[in-house]
């Protein structure tokens, strides 16, 4: 069964890909950790519709990934190169905020790749500082397009849930290290869970930081729109605020961002609704 919806999915997926060969298409997904406790939406149940969804995109950044479930999505999308570290001071234990990226069209910049913690010691392996509930964790790579040698960085973060004080500094953390890369005329995504509102300090100053210039897709695409909420708890839908993200700074324009926050054959794929935007090159 997992087998027929992804190769339908591909199917659907590929023509989306020849026809948009041009554009950098990216999503920002928290896919809920594997947890039995969740049970009829525990992961088993839950795995063959995200690798589905996973299967259109350059370029994902996934929240709350265990080891196992991205040896899972790695067997069911071997399109996709997968950058990744756990949180935790052992690489074998815990969530971890991997990249993927399709290795038709993006070559990992091996000098440029990694993971660095949300704290007052980036470097240190399991790290938590300020009022950090958990080690939190952002990883990032520069990718090179395989049709003209562009590069790009994505940035995938996922902030805590708990210390506003955490976020703020993880928020000021990752501008400085995005305003820090290597090759800064390269455009630069940032994807993730931020679990806080498009009005809160922590997005705020990313947004808001002249060093990098970010942009919110979504809000870029639909101005006018109400905000719409991404979390939904298992209910039946997503309530309070915003709280997933992609941001783009740099040579990129925003064609289109959306938030999907729909059930698959009565399902929810996960507790957080996932959002996707594609952008073109500026001329």
């Amino acid at each position: 069964m997992l087998l027929r919806m992804i190769a339908a999915s591909s199917c659907l997926f590929m023509s989306a890909a020849l026809m948009a060969a041009g554009s950098v298409r990216v999503g920002t997904f928290n896919i809920r950790y594997a947890n039995d406790g969740d049970g009829e939406n525990a992961w088993r149940h839950r795995r063959a519709i995200v690798c589905g969804i996973l299967g259109e995109g350059d370029f994902w950044g996934l929240q709350e990934a265990l080891p196992s479930q991205i040896e899972e999505i790695k067997a069911a999308r071997p399109e996709y190169g997968v950058v990744a570290r756990t949180r935790e001071a052992d690489p074998a234990k815990g969530e971890a905020c991997p990249i993927l990226y399709r290795g038709d069209r993006w070559t990992l910049d091996p000098a440029e790749q990694g993971t660095f913690w949300l704290s007052e010691t980036p470097e240190v392996a399991g790290s938590k500082s300020w009022d950090s509930s958990l080690p939190r964790i952002a990883t990032f790579g520069r990718f090179i397009a395989k049709d003209g040698g562009r590069g790009v960085y994505v940035f995938n973060a996922h902030l805590d849930h708990k210390g506003p004080q955490a976020r703020l500094e993880s928020a000021k953390l990752i501008a400085r290290r995005i305003a820090a890369r290597t090759h800064a005329g390269d455009p630069v995504i940032l994807l993730g869970d931020f679990n806080c509102g498009p009005a809160s300090d922590p997005v705020r100053a990313l947004l808001g930081h002249d060093a990098i210039s970010l942009r919110d897709a979504w809000r870029e695409t639909n101005p006018a729109a109400p905000e719409q909420p991404t979390f939904n708890g298992w209910a039946d839908a997503c309530t309070g605020d915003r709280i997933d993200f992609i941001l783009v700074g740099g040579a990129l324009d925003t064609e289109s961002a959306a938030i999907d926050a729909a059930k698959r054959d009565g399902r929810w794929p996960s507790d957080l609704a996932f959002v996707r935007a594609e952008f073109v090159w500026k001329r």
